[in-house]
């Protein structure tokens, strides 16, 4: 399948499918190793436009309190007032201002990233990996993305010197056409 046929198959109302998407993360730890982790409840939708990738639109709300590193007492810490403070602000959420297509199957979508109640601008970039029918007949599309925060841009800055500024987001995402 081309490029050109990928995209243009693409048109249309998105959800993710959460079993088969991954959203993570990885961040230094103590100046020497590294924490991966990642969260197990969100949920995200897109409209995707393929003959005009600036009409897309993406949304995704992740729950700060499913953040697992598989470490139980780190778990804890990352969902306290340090962290993310889960409590008091129970959802992370991204809701896209900008979607650019730099080439090929890659995308660069820009929009608002709130975490503890503070909203900062990102932009993550994309690349669609895969694209096409399922077994079922429902359309699926493929994306793996990435991009670099620094925490203390949203408030988070517990465990410092501890923990490193820079957290890489990944995303391996799975989306199924609903319209």
């Amino acid at each position: 399948m081309t490029t050109a046929t990928a995209l243009g198959e693409l048109t249309g109302n998105f959800v993710l499918d959460t079993a088969r998407t991954r959203i993570g993360f990885t961040a230094r730890a103590m100046l020497v190793g590294k924490v991966r982790g990642g969260f197990e409840v969100f949920e995200g939708s897109a409209r995707l436009d393929g003959g005009n990738p600036s009409k897309s639109a993406v949304r995704l709300t992740i729950g700060a309190a499913s953040i697992q590193t598989r470490n139980p007492k780190r778990d804890r810490h990352l969902r306290g007032g340090d962290f993310l403070d889960a409590e008091a602000h129970p959802a992370l959420t991204f809701v896209s201002t900008a979607v650019k297509h730099t080439g090929g199957t890659a995308f660069e979508v820009t929009g608002d990233l709130t975490v503890r109640g503070v909203t900062r601008q990102v932009t993550v970039s994309f690349e669609l990996t895969d694209s096409g029918h399922d077994p079922q007949g429902g359309h699926r599309a493929v994306f793996t993305g990435r991009t670099v925060i620094d925490r203390e841009d949203w408030g988070v800055s517990g465990a410092r010197g501890m923990v490193g500024r820079k957290v890489a987001l990944d995303f391996d995402v799975m989306a199924v056409r609903r319209s």
